[in-house]
């Protein structure tokens, strides 16, 4: 019997860098260097556990990856992290999986000490629906650093006080 029940898991297995890999391609909204940066996280995890910095919440239907989140303390500050990733395989959009990966991510936050949660995307037209989903959960945009990632691709931040 097959089910469609949404289970978490915040522990990093070895398959995972695949896995992670697959979501972001599926997307079609990153570069090849942003895809291998998502992976090399990952790959961090795996090789000096929680020493890395970077947490991880899976979020896995029928034993498949369906999306994800990486985040982790902002180094030099007492209470802020970032939220590096979070991303749903194209085949999941739109089920609600993104907002309950945020959610589960902000209560890891808090229970390790966190109090802001920083996020930071594109401002191309492309990541319209992304920053729209950000200010859904609660985060206001924060900055806006013209010109960051090319000519006319700007940085936009976000926070949350948690």
């Amino acid at each position: 019997m097959v089910t469609n029940i949404l289970v978490f898991r915040d522990h990093v297995l070895p398959s995972d860098p695949d896995q992670i890999r697959a979501i972001v391609e599926s997307s079609g909204f990153f570069s090849k260097e942003e895809i291998e940066i998502a992976v090399e996280l990952v790959n961090d995890r795996l090789a000096q556990g929680l020493a890395s910095g970077y947490y991880f919440i899976f979020a896995e239907q029928n034993k498949k990856v369906a999306g994800y989140t990486c985040f982790g303390p902002i180094p030099a500050t007492k209470f802020s992290y970032d939220l590096y990733w979070i991303a749903v395989h194209n085949d999941y959009r739109g089920a609600g999986i993104g907002k309950q990966l945020m959610l589960k991510s902000e209560q890891a936050i808090s229970r390790l000490g966190g109090q802001r949660v920083y996020i930071e995307t594109a401002s191309r037209e492309q990541y319209n629906p992304t920053r729209a989903f950000y200010l859904a959960c609660g985060y206001k945009e924060e900055a806006l650093l013209e010109d960051f990632y090319a000519p006319g691709d700007s940085k936009v931040m976000y926070v949350k006080a948690i």
